[in-house]
């Protein structure tokens, strides 16, 4: 390994990266290896799924960023909010079970939440960001974010910053108390609690939204990192837009006070963190459990279990936001719950669906390629949503369906 442990991007290494793949996805793997040769990575996993089957399989690093302790096949880690697309899953359930209606006003299953001009803001509109409500007038503490009360108290009492399905913005963190909320009202259970006895225990997941005691020690550490300096012939770096920029530096837009709605931010590696599982950015998992989840919600796996109905799945791909977003202040599309396929995050083809994470993470499913992806880092890159090691991996992804011309082409 080369590097000065400060995170200031000058870090190269040759890693021996473990695990299996399938024949014809070698390159998945060669794009993984060279991510620490070239991408700055440190600690990471990939894994895919292929009509239900895993075929990708792969981890290298460190488990700390900084550290030494390998990352081994059972290291999981926080994914931010890649989280947020495992979470999304649950009201489609239970809309696709009979215990929701996507289209009723939040507030007849959370009379509270209609204060504040808040009473036609729609189920729905939790899951495309067009609730209006990604800002908290006064942020919460760390320990307010994870107390269970503040975060809905504060969001019941809230005014929208616009009319509440006009427009989309991204409710970067305030997307926590508003699903955990609704899950709660109609679930009959915390949404930590649903995922783990719907979703994780009968898919046999390594996922979490509420780490339990018992596991913290094979959770890995993030951190943020420098990504490397471009060599000069790789051509001229793609920098953000002017407007992009002032967002993020001006402290009365939207953009920074949607990341700023808990103030200071919480230690993201401490135990009370990990153990609140907050469903905007608290979940910790492993690759291929990802990998898995998101081929469970497309088709069944290797044991037959699937997670989503043909109908449900049409639901959460289909188009309900895009074009500006006033937090994020780029053009993106959302479904219900996922982000879809688009230049602010490109996924391996048009009918793609899922969720990065902010500094890295990615998780997704393609239906007509039969695909279930997810890729988890500790170190913690500067972007938001198209990370260049994560788009590696895809590339090389996209690159490997398309080896197997007529096979794929057809579904």
């Amino acid at each position: 390994m080369v590097g000065d442990g400060t995170g200031n991007g000058r870090y190269s290494t040759v890693v021996d990266v473990h695990g299996t793949v399938a024949d014809g996805f070698e390159p998945v793997r060669d794009a993984f290896a060279r991510n620490f040769e070239e991408r700055g990575e440190r600690g990471a996993a990939v894994a895919v799924h292929r009509d239900g089957r895993k075929v990708v399989d792969l981890w290298a690093g460190t488990a700390d960023p900084y550290g030494t302790e390998p990352w081994t096949a059972d290291t999981a880690q926080i994914v931010r909010s890649v989280t947020k697309g495992v979470a999304a899953a649950v009201p489609l359930l239970l809309q696709q079970r009979g215990q929701l209606d996507l289209d009723a006003p939040l507030g007849t299953y959370w009379p509270e939440f209609k204060a504040a001009g808040k009473e036609r803001v729609l189920v729905r509109h939790l899951l495309n960001h067009r609730a209006g409500v990604p800002v908290l007038d006064t942020p919460l503490t760390p320990a307010q974010a994870l107390d269970d009360v503040s975060g809905r108290e504060a969001l019941a009492a809230q005014a929208p910053a616009w009319e509440p399905g006009t427009a989309h913005g991204y409710h970067a963190m305030t997307y926590s108390w508003l699903l955990a909320e609704l899950v709660r009202r109609v679930g009959g259970r915390p949404i930590g609690r649903w995922i783990a006895e719907e979703i994780a225990a009968p898919l046999g997941l390594e996922l979490w939204l509420g780490l339990p005691a018992g596991q913290q020690d094979r959770v890995g550490r993030i951190a943020e990192v420098r990504a490397p300096a471009r060599p000069a012939a790789a051509g001229l770096r793609v920098r953000p837009k002017r407007s992009v920029t002032d967002a993020y530096a001006d402290p009365d837009s939207l953009t920074r006070r949607a990341f700023a709605a808990v103030d200071p931010l919480p230690d993201e590696n401490a135990p009370a963190y990990r153990a609140a599982g907050l469903p905007a950015s608290g979940g910790i998992a492993t690759a291929r459990a990802l990998s898995r989840f998101y081929a469970a919600l497309i088709g069944p796996v290797e044991d037959g279990r699937r997670l989503f109905v043909p109908a449900t799945l049409t639901q959460a791909r289909t188009e309900e936001s895009a074009g500006p977003d006033r937090v994020l202040v780029v053009d993106t599309r959302f479904g219900l719950g996922y982000m879809l396929h688009g230049p602010a995050c490109p996924l391996l083809s048009a009918g793609s669906f899922g969720h990065p994470g902010r500094g890295g993470s990615l998780a997704f499913a393609d239906p007509e390629a039969g695909i279930g992806f997810g890729y988890v880092t500790n170190g913690l890159q500067q972007n938001v949503t198209a990370d260049p090691r994560a788009q590696a991996l895809v590339r090389a992804l996209r690159g490997c369906l398309r080896g197997f011309g007529a096979e794929t082409s057809g579904r």
